[in-house]
């Protein structure tokens, strides 16, 4: 049924793995995590000798969509395997505004997990908070010996081709919508930026309702769900490329003006909730769910985050961002969660043991057990685990076929100081105060007092 095409096609970015998220956690340190159903050959992984690594063991992990018993088995194992080390966790779902104060006087935890709000990856890099893992991760090998570098499903973000994470979490953003609902009342499901169009007019006509809807709080949801696959279909990797970079003239180029002419469209025709820009992203995603709007960009984070608010009738359905032309494939950007260590660790041993350890194919299994989502390593077999989603199971044949989705990525994360002015007028954009011409304007003016750091 067309139904059950659309939430297997919700897991497309399954294939390639993905997830991180945002929600509620709670903040926890101590070393007596709790110990969980687990895996007994993650504890072989550990390296005899173990007694070596010893002293205290700094992690700061956010917790989001995905929750934390994962981190929770994977430091409850860690600890099993290297007893000499004392784990302090700094955990929770505010957890990069806690530990600010710590980060810009120099004495950072020693391994941070980058994600959610007020974390930046390019950031921490361009501050020199992060170690250069560049020769260490040569030499990285997962349990049946293979290379890690060479295990990753994407590969790691490199500035000026040197790396200071790794990447865990395999992410990435599309469109969600009420698949019953669709089945229900036969409305289309967007191929490309006209059907989309065209499905969000029936259906403002026919439910009443502003069919999009996005946080306005977190304007960054738009821009990476929405604006990079979209940027992507006219320009690929290099105008990705010079988009997050800032390059000069990039954002005032004529396939960028085209695509916010598309998003200045669906603000004139009404197709975006009028009160997005006042409200956070659960409070949007609460809305969704609950009919008052039809389309979300949200990423693979949000049916564990809402599991307690989901209605029992509705079924998710995804598909990547339809801001292509008719013709065209879906575009994907993956959006990675990295680890990495601090360059002012104290105990940069035991944290490059911990960051090793995490890196193991059972674990991620137990990750997809637990969060319905993926670490970014190739060659795990979820297929037959009756523990898995079934979403995360069945994308296999959208996301292998190029001719309907394509993959793009970026070659690191916009850095902070670049992504919160351009946020600052796609808001402007989205609410009707400024034009698409407007808005390349401000952006490229952003990108240029980025260069000029």
């Amino acid at each position: 049924m067309k139904n059950r095409w659309i939430v297997s096609a919700a897991i497309l970015v399954l294939l390639l793995g993905l997830l991180a998220g945002c929600a509620s956690g709670t903040e926890e340190t101590g070393t007596d995590a709790e110990e969980t159903e687990g895996n007994s050959e993650s504890d072989e992984s550990a390296t005899e000798g173990s007694g070596e690594i010893s002293g205290e063991l700094e992690i700061q992990y956010f917790v989001g969509g995905y929750g934390d018993a994962w981190w929770k088995e994977v430091i409850a194992d860690f600890q099993d395997a290297y007893p000499d080390v004392e784990i302090v966790e700094h955990a929770g779902p505010n957890i990069n505004e806690e530990m600010r104060t710590r980060w810009i006087s120099n004495d950072p935890p020693d391994v941070v997990y980058i994600d959610g709000a007020g974390s930046s990856e390019t950031q921490m890099v361009e501050d020199g908070q992060l170690m250069d893992l560049t020769e260490w991760a040569e030499g990285l090998t997962l349990e049946d010996g293979s290379s890690l570098l060479e295990s990753f499903i994407v590969e790691p973000n490199r500035h000026d081709g040197k790396l200071y994470t790794l990447p865990l979490v395999f992410d990435t953003w599309g469109i969600w919508y009420d698949a019953a609902l669709f089945e229900d009342k036969g409305y289309e499901v967007p191929t490309d930026f006209e059907s989309w169009m065209q499905s969000m007019a029936e259906i403002k006509d026919q439910e009443g309702i502003a069919p999009f809807t996005t946080t306005g709080q977190h304007p960054y949801y738009f821009l990476r769900g929405v604006l990079y696959p979209a940027f992507a279909s006219v320009g690929g990797d290099e105008l990705l490329a010079d988009l997050v970079t800032g390059a000069e003239g990039a954002w005032t180029s004529d396939p960028v003006l085209e695509i916010m002419e598309k998003v200045e469209r669906m603000q004139k025709e009404g197709m975006i909730d009028e009160g997005f820009a006042a409200i956070n992203h659960t409070q949007s995603q609460m809305n969704f769910l609950l009919g008052k709007n039809a389309f979300i960009p949200v990423g693979f984070w949000l049916p564990n985050e809402m599991a307690n608010d989901k209605p029992e009738d509705f079924v998710y359905g995804f598909i990547p961002s339809p801001m292509q032309d008719p013709g065209e494939p879906y575009r994907i950007v993956p959006d990675l969660r990295p680890l990495a260590i601090a360059e002012q660790a104290e105990n940069p041993e035991a944290a490059k043991a911990f960051v090793e350890f995490a890196f193991n194919r059972d674990y991620a299994v137990r990750f997809s057990e637990l969060t319905g989502a993926m670490i970014n390593l190739t060659e795990v077999d979820l297929s037959s685990n009756d523990n898995v989603p079934e979403y995360l199971k069945t994308a296999n044949e959208l996301i292998n076929d190029p001719e309907k989705v394509q993959i793009n990525r970026l070659p690191h994360p916009m850095s902070a100081d670049l992504e919160t002015p351009i946020s600052d007028a796609l808001v402007a954009l989205m609410t009707g105060n400024i034009d698409a011409e407007e808005f390349t304007k401000r952006a490229e003016e952003a990108a240029a007092n980025y260069r000029n750091q």
